[in-house]
Protein backbone atom coordinates (compact mmCIF):
# COMPACT_ATOMS: atom_id res chain seq x y z
CA UNK A 1 0.00 0.00 0.00
CA UNK A 2 1.38 3.46 -1.01
CA UNK A 3 3.04 4.89 2.27
CA UNK A 4 0.31 7.87 2.38
CA UNK A 5 -2.60 5.74 2.21
CA UNK A 6 -0.86 2.91 4.23
CA UNK A 7 -0.42 5.86 7.46
CA UNK A 8 -3.94 6.30 7.06
CA UNK A 9 -5.68 3.16 7.35
CA UNK A 10 -3.20 1.78 10.07
CA UNK A 11 -4.38 4.88 12.37
CA UNK A 12 -7.66 3.66 11.66
CA UNK A 13 -6.93 -0.43 12.30
CA UNK A 14 -5.68 1.65 16.07
CA UNK A 15 -8.85 2.78 16.69
CA UNK A 16 -10.39 -0.19 15.71
CA UNK A 17 -8.28 -2.16 18.26
CA UNK A 18 -9.39 0.63 20.80
CA UNK A 19 -12.91 0.25 20.03
CA UNK A 20 -12.31 -4.00 19.59
CA UNK A 21 -13.77 -3.44 15.80
CA UNK A 22 -13.17 -6.90 13.65
CA UNK A 23 -13.77 -4.74 10.78
CA UNK A 24 -15.04 -1.29 9.46
CA UNK A 25 -17.13 -0.23 6.52
CA UNK A 26 -15.95 3.24 4.76
CA UNK A 27 -19.44 4.60 2.72
CA UNK A 28 -18.73 8.39 2.53
CA UNK A 29 -16.91 8.94 -0.63
CA UNK A 30 -14.39 11.57 1.02
CA UNK A 31 -13.53 9.55 2.98
CA UNK A 32 -13.14 6.23 0.48
CA UNK A 33 -10.73 8.70 -1.28
CA UNK A 34 -8.96 10.14 1.68
CA UNK A 35 -8.21 5.97 2.55
CA UNK A 36 -7.55 4.59 -0.79
CA UNK A 37 -6.74 7.10 -4.00
CA UNK A 38 -10.15 6.22 -5.47
CA UNK A 39 -12.10 9.10 -6.80
CA UNK A 40 -15.25 7.19 -8.24
CA UNK A 41 -18.80 7.53 -7.06
CA UNK A 42 -19.34 4.29 -6.33
CA UNK A 43 -17.76 2.34 -3.90
CA UNK A 44 -17.39 0.90 -0.40
CA UNK A 45 -14.19 0.48 1.47
CA UNK A 46 -13.64 -2.90 4.30
CA UNK A 47 -10.68 -2.88 6.83
CA UNK A 48 -10.29 -5.66 8.94
CA UNK A 49 -7.52 -5.95 10.98
CA UNK A 50 -4.84 -6.94 8.52
CA UNK A 51 -6.96 -6.73 4.88
CA UNK A 52 -8.01 -4.00 2.48
CA UNK A 53 -11.05 -4.32 -0.02
CA UNK A 54 -12.66 -1.62 -2.19
CA UNK A 55 -16.28 -2.63 -2.95
CA UNK A 56 -17.61 -1.47 -6.70
CA UNK A 57 -19.54 -2.20 -10.00
CA UNK A 58 -18.63 -2.57 -13.13
CA UNK A 59 -18.11 1.09 -14.28
CA UNK A 60 -15.19 1.29 -11.38
CA UNK A 61 -13.55 -1.76 -11.71
CA UNK A 62 -10.81 -0.52 -14.11
CA UNK A 63 -10.57 2.43 -12.33
CA UNK A 64 -10.60 1.20 -9.03
CA UNK A 65 -7.66 -1.08 -9.83
CA UNK A 66 -5.46 1.80 -10.88
CA UNK A 67 -5.97 4.20 -8.42
CA UNK A 68 -6.09 1.52 -5.28
CA UNK A 69 -3.96 -0.87 -6.32
CA UNK A 70 -3.22 -2.31 -2.65
CA UNK A 71 -6.70 -2.50 -1.71
CA UNK A 72 -8.00 -6.26 -2.90
CA UNK A 73 -11.04 -5.40 -5.37
CA UNK A 74 -14.38 -6.82 -4.84
CA UNK A 75 -16.60 -6.85 -8.33
CA UNK A 76 -20.08 -6.20 -7.72
CA UNK A 77 -21.85 -7.16 -10.51
CA UNK A 78 -26.00 -6.26 -11.09
CA UNK A 79 -26.65 -6.42 -7.04
CA UNK A 80 -26.84 -4.27 -4.20
CA UNK A 81 -24.33 -3.93 -1.74
CA UNK A 82 -26.82 -5.96 0.97
CA UNK A 83 -27.69 -8.24 -1.39
CA UNK A 84 -23.37 -9.70 -0.94
CA UNK A 85 -22.94 -9.02 2.33
CA UNK A 86 -23.50 -12.67 3.26
CA UNK A 87 -20.78 -14.06 0.90
CA UNK A 88 -18.45 -11.09 1.17
CA UNK A 89 -18.82 -10.90 5.37
CA UNK A 90 -18.09 -14.76 4.93
CA UNK A 91 -14.47 -13.78 2.63
CA UNK A 92 -13.64 -11.51 5.33
CA UNK A 93 -13.69 -13.96 8.15
CA UNK A 94 -16.48 -13.78 9.27
CA UNK A 95 -16.41 -10.61 11.76
CA UNK A 96 -18.79 -10.22 15.06
CA UNK A 97 -17.65 -6.97 15.77
CA UNK A 98 -17.79 -4.44 12.28
CA UNK A 99 -18.38 -0.87 12.48
CA UNK A 100 -20.05 1.93 9.93
CA UNK A 101 -20.09 5.01 9.44
CA UNK A 102 -23.23 6.31 10.69
CA UNK A 103 -23.11 9.61 9.90
CA UNK A 104 -23.01 8.42 6.63
CA UNK A 105 -25.45 5.59 6.86
CA UNK A 106 -29.38 5.76 6.45
CA UNK A 107 -31.23 3.98 9.15
CA UNK A 108 -32.96 1.90 6.02
CA UNK A 109 -29.49 0.82 4.40
CA UNK A 110 -28.35 -0.66 8.29
CA UNK A 111 -31.65 -2.73 8.84
CA UNK A 112 -30.81 -4.17 5.50
CA UNK A 113 -27.43 -4.80 6.21
CA UNK A 114 -28.62 -5.98 9.99
CA UNK A 115 -30.97 -8.41 7.82
CA UNK A 116 -28.49 -10.23 5.45
CA UNK A 117 -26.08 -10.65 8.50
CA UNK A 118 -27.84 -11.77 11.37
CA UNK A 119 -24.96 -12.72 13.21
CA UNK A 120 -23.09 -9.61 13.44
CA UNK A 121 -22.94 -6.37 15.92
CA UNK A 122 -22.78 -3.24 13.76
CA UNK A 123 -21.22 -0.84 16.10
CA UNK A 124 -21.64 2.92 14.72
CA UNK A 125 -18.83 5.02 14.96
CA UNK A 126 -18.81 8.66 14.06
CA UNK A 127 -15.92 10.88 12.63
CA UNK A 128 -13.37 8.72 12.70
CA UNK A 129 -11.86 9.84 9.31
CA UNK A 130 -12.87 12.99 9.05
CA UNK A 131 -10.71 13.46 12.48
CA UNK A 132 -7.88 12.51 10.45
CA UNK A 133 -8.49 14.52 7.75
CA UNK A 134 -8.67 17.83 9.88
CA UNK A 135 -5.13 17.63 10.10
CA UNK A 136 -3.38 18.29 6.18
CA UNK A 137 0.03 16.51 5.65
CA UNK A 138 2.34 18.04 3.07
CA UNK A 139 0.82 16.94 0.20
CA UNK A 140 -3.17 17.85 0.78
CA UNK A 141 -1.57 21.29 1.72
CA UNK A 142 0.42 22.08 -2.16
CA UNK A 143 -3.32 20.91 -3.98
CA UNK A 144 -4.95 23.39 -1.27
CA UNK A 145 -2.58 26.18 -2.26
CA UNK A 146 -3.10 25.77 -5.79
CA UNK A 147 -6.63 25.95 -5.29
CA UNK A 148 -6.42 28.91 -3.47
CA UNK A 149 -3.96 30.46 -6.27
CA UNK A 150 -6.63 29.43 -8.71
CA UNK A 151 -9.08 31.03 -6.68
CA UNK A 152 -7.30 34.33 -6.18
CA UNK A 153 -6.05 34.70 -9.89
CA UNK A 154 -10.03 34.30 -10.52
CA UNK A 155 -10.84 37.51 -7.86
CA UNK A 156 -8.37 39.39 -9.46
CA UNK A 157 -9.78 38.59 -13.46
CA UNK A 158 -13.60 39.53 -11.99
CA UNK A 159 -12.55 42.20 -10.44
CA UNK A 160 -10.79 43.50 -13.49
CA UNK A 161 -14.20 43.07 -15.30
CA UNK A 162 -16.83 44.09 -13.17
CA UNK A 163 -18.54 47.07 -14.59
CA UNK A 164 -22.00 49.32 -13.89
CA UNK A 165 -24.97 47.21 -15.88
CA UNK A 166 -23.85 43.80 -15.82
CA UNK A 167 -25.83 41.31 -14.49
CA UNK A 168 -24.97 39.38 -11.51
CA UNK A 169 -25.53 36.25 -13.26
CA UNK A 170 -23.01 37.55 -15.95
CA UNK A 171 -20.43 38.10 -13.13
CA UNK A 172 -20.57 34.93 -11.76
CA UNK A 173 -20.55 33.52 -14.96
CA UNK A 174 -16.76 35.39 -15.93
CA UNK A 175 -15.48 33.99 -12.95
CA UNK A 176 -16.55 30.66 -14.04
CA UNK A 177 -14.90 30.92 -17.20
CA UNK A 178 -11.57 31.97 -15.76
CA UNK A 179 -11.54 29.43 -13.43
CA UNK A 180 -12.21 26.74 -15.51
CA UNK A 181 -9.70 27.91 -17.84
CA UNK A 182 -6.82 28.49 -15.62
CA UNK A 183 -6.00 25.75 -13.14
CA UNK A 184 -9.46 24.50 -11.84
CA UNK A 185 -11.30 21.39 -12.92
CA UNK A 186 -13.79 22.52 -11.53
CA UNK A 187 -15.55 25.30 -9.04
CA UNK A 188 -15.74 24.24 -5.76
CA UNK A 189 -19.55 25.44 -4.98
CA UNK A 190 -21.61 27.53 -7.18
CA UNK A 191 -20.29 31.02 -7.37
CA UNK A 192 -21.97 33.75 -5.23
CA UNK A 193 -22.26 37.52 -6.36
CA UNK A 194 -24.89 39.43 -4.42
CA UNK A 195 -25.66 42.96 -5.49
CA UNK A 196 -26.94 45.99 -3.16
CA UNK A 197 -29.62 43.96 -1.01
CA UNK A 198 -28.84 40.95 -2.37
CA UNK A 199 -25.79 40.46 -0.65
CA UNK A 200 -27.97 40.89 2.90
CA UNK A 201 -28.59 36.96 2.05
CA UNK A 202 -25.57 34.65 2.89
CA UNK A 203 -25.88 32.21 0.30
CA UNK A 204 -27.49 34.27 -2.30
CA UNK A 205 -27.88 33.07 -5.92
CA UNK A 206 -26.71 35.42 -8.53
CA UNK A 207 -29.75 36.23 -10.67
CA UNK A 208 -30.57 39.16 -13.61
CA UNK A 209 -29.99 42.69 -10.80
CA UNK A 210 -27.54 44.41 -12.65
CA UNK A 211 -24.65 45.88 -10.49
CA UNK A 212 -25.23 49.87 -9.34
CA UNK A 213 -22.36 52.35 -8.45
CA UNK A 214 -21.98 52.61 -4.79
CA UNK A 215 -23.24 49.37 -4.14
CA UNK A 216 -21.78 46.57 -1.75
CA UNK A 217 -21.09 43.54 -4.08
CA UNK A 218 -20.74 40.41 -2.28
CA UNK A 219 -18.13 37.63 -4.13
CA UNK A 220 -17.47 34.35 -3.03
CA UNK A 221 -15.68 31.76 -5.08
CA UNK A 222 -13.79 28.69 -4.92
CA UNK A 223 -11.75 26.10 -7.36
CA UNK A 224 -11.33 22.50 -7.08
CA UNK A 225 -7.72 21.05 -7.79
CA UNK A 226 -6.75 17.25 -7.64
CA UNK A 227 -9.90 16.78 -5.32
CA UNK A 228 -9.02 19.53 -3.04
CA UNK A 229 -11.24 22.83 -2.23
CA UNK A 230 -10.33 27.12 -1.62
CA UNK A 231 -12.93 28.91 -0.38
CA UNK A 232 -12.07 32.82 -0.87
CA UNK A 233 -14.82 36.19 -0.34
CA UNK A 234 -14.24 39.75 -0.81
CA UNK A 235 -16.78 42.55 -0.81
CA UNK A 236 -16.40 45.65 -3.31
CA UNK A 237 -17.99 48.75 -4.87
CA UNK A 238 -17.99 50.19 -7.40
CA UNK A 239 -17.35 53.93 -8.54
CA UNK A 240 -17.25 55.29 -4.84
CA UNK A 241 -17.34 54.98 -1.44
CA UNK A 242 -20.20 55.34 0.45
CA UNK A 243 -19.81 56.34 4.42
CA UNK A 244 -21.93 53.42 5.60
CA UNK A 245 -20.14 50.71 3.14
CA UNK A 246 -16.75 52.38 4.63
CA UNK A 247 -17.82 51.99 7.99
CA UNK A 248 -19.29 48.61 7.80
CA UNK A 249 -16.79 47.35 5.57
CA UNK A 250 -14.16 48.23 8.62
CA UNK A 251 -15.82 46.35 11.09
CA UNK A 252 -15.88 43.49 9.38
CA UNK A 253 -11.84 44.01 8.44
CA UNK A 254 -11.19 44.44 11.84
CA UNK A 255 -13.02 41.59 12.91
CA UNK A 256 -11.00 39.11 10.81
CA UNK A 257 -7.89 40.55 11.49
CA UNK A 258 -8.59 40.09 15.31
CA UNK A 259 -9.38 36.34 14.63
CA UNK A 260 -6.09 35.93 12.58
CA UNK A 261 -4.06 37.43 15.16
CA UNK A 262 -5.91 36.19 18.33
CA UNK A 263 -5.72 32.32 16.29
CA UNK A 264 -3.77 29.07 17.27
CA UNK A 265 -4.11 25.66 17.57
CA UNK A 266 -5.69 24.10 20.77
CA UNK A 267 -8.50 27.01 21.22
CA UNK A 268 -12.04 25.71 20.84
CA UNK A 269 -13.90 27.09 17.35
CA UNK A 270 -16.33 28.62 19.99
CA UNK A 271 -12.81 30.48 20.95
CA UNK A 272 -12.09 31.40 17.87
CA UNK A 273 -15.07 32.70 16.61
CA UNK A 274 -15.19 35.03 19.49
CA UNK A 275 -12.23 36.77 18.83
CA UNK A 276 -13.83 38.41 15.58
CA UNK A 277 -17.23 38.52 16.75
CA UNK A 278 -16.37 40.49 19.79
CA UNK A 279 -15.53 43.14 17.42
CA UNK A 280 -18.69 42.94 15.41
CA UNK A 281 -20.87 42.93 18.52
CA UNK A 282 -19.15 46.09 20.22
CA UNK A 283 -20.10 47.84 17.04
CA UNK A 284 -23.47 47.17 17.40
CA UNK A 285 -23.41 44.90 14.53
CA UNK A 286 -24.18 41.41 16.62
CA UNK A 287 -27.38 40.46 15.29
CA UNK A 288 -26.17 41.18 11.86
CA UNK A 289 -23.79 38.56 12.09
CA UNK A 290 -25.55 35.60 12.16
CA UNK A 291 -23.01 32.64 10.65
CA UNK A 292 -20.09 31.07 12.14
CA UNK A 293 -16.75 32.73 11.77
CA UNK A 294 -15.28 29.71 9.36
CA UNK A 295 -15.06 25.67 8.85
CA UNK A 296 -12.25 23.24 7.82
CA UNK A 297 -11.54 22.80 3.79
CA UNK A 298 -10.18 19.89 1.85
CA UNK A 299 -11.63 16.74 -0.01
CA UNK A 300 -15.07 18.63 0.65
CA UNK A 301 -15.71 22.60 0.95
CA UNK A 302 -17.38 22.42 4.51
CA UNK A 303 -15.37 19.77 6.76
CA UNK A 304 -13.91 19.58 10.56
CA UNK A 305 -12.95 21.47 12.31
CA UNK A 306 -15.30 24.65 12.51
CA UNK A 307 -14.95 27.68 14.29
CA UNK A 308 -18.21 28.92 15.32
CA UNK A 309 -20.37 30.08 18.45
CA UNK A 310 -21.43 26.46 18.98
CA UNK A 311 -18.35 24.84 18.15
CA UNK A 312 -17.21 23.11 21.23
CA UNK A 313 -14.21 20.63 19.68
CA UNK A 314 -10.42 22.60 20.02
CA UNK A 315 -8.92 23.13 16.27
CA UNK A 316 -5.92 20.89 15.66
CA UNK A 317 -2.35 22.26 14.41
CA UNK A 318 -2.30 21.75 10.48
CA UNK A 319 -6.16 22.40 10.24
CA UNK A 320 -7.17 24.57 6.70
CA UNK A 321 -9.60 26.73 8.17
CA UNK A 322 -11.42 29.43 6.54
CA UNK A 323 -12.07 33.03 8.66
CA UNK A 324 -15.39 35.05 7.24
CA UNK A 325 -16.62 37.63 9.39
CA UNK A 326 -19.75 39.17 7.61
CA UNK A 327 -22.63 41.44 8.54
CA UNK A 328 -25.66 41.60 6.60
CA UNK A 329 -28.50 44.32 6.54
CA UNK A 330 -31.97 43.52 5.20
CA UNK A 331 -32.26 46.25 2.67
CA UNK A 332 -28.83 47.61 1.97
CA UNK A 333 -27.00 44.00 1.41
CA UNK A 334 -23.65 42.59 3.02
CA UNK A 335 -20.14 42.67 3.37
CA UNK A 336 -18.23 39.54 3.88
CA UNK A 337 -14.39 38.72 3.75
CA UNK A 338 -13.12 35.43 3.72
CA UNK A 339 -9.98 33.91 3.49
CA UNK A 340 -8.21 30.49 4.22
CA UNK A 341 -5.78 29.73 6.66
CA UNK A 342 -3.50 26.81 8.00
CA UNK A 343 -3.73 27.01 12.05
CA UNK A 344 -0.38 26.59 14.20
CA UNK A 345 0.32 25.74 17.88
CA UNK A 346 1.55 29.51 17.85
CA UNK A 347 -1.02 30.85 15.55
CA UNK A 348 -1.44 31.06 12.02
CA UNK A 349 0.87 29.47 9.97
CA UNK A 350 0.17 30.75 6.78
CA UNK A 351 -2.27 32.54 5.21
CA UNK A 352 -3.18 30.52 1.94
CA UNK A 353 -5.41 33.46 0.15
CA UNK A 354 -3.60 36.37 -1.12
CA UNK A 355 -6.05 38.09 -3.27
CA UNK A 356 -6.41 42.25 -2.52
CA UNK A 357 -8.69 43.42 0.15
CA UNK A 358 -8.80 46.66 -0.85
CA UNK A 359 -12.81 46.71 -1.50
CA UNK A 360 -12.79 49.95 -3.98
CA UNK A 361 -13.05 49.37 -7.82
CA UNK A 362 -12.55 52.63 -10.02
CA UNK A 363 -15.48 53.98 -12.23
CA UNK A 364 -15.55 52.75 -15.41
CA UNK A 365 -17.98 52.69 -18.36
CA UNK A 366 -20.83 49.85 -18.93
Amino acid sequence: MAALHLRRVEALRRRMVEANLDALFITALPNVRYLSGFTGSAAVLCLTRQGAWILTDFRYWEQAARQAPDFTLYRLQNRRFSQILPEFWKEIGSPRRVGFESAHVTVDQWLTWKEAVPEVEWVPVKDWVEALRAVKDAEELARIREAARVADATMAYLRRRLRPGMTEREAAWLAEQYLRTHGGEDVAFDIIVASGPNGAMAHHRPGDRRLRAGEPIVVDLGARVDGYHSDLTRTFVLGRMPRRFREVYAVVLRAQEAALRGMRAGMTGKEIDALARSVIEAAGYGEAFGHGLGHGIGLEIHEKPAAGPIAEDPVPAGAVLTVEPGIYLSGWGGVRIEDMVVVGEEGVREILTQASRDPLIPARSA
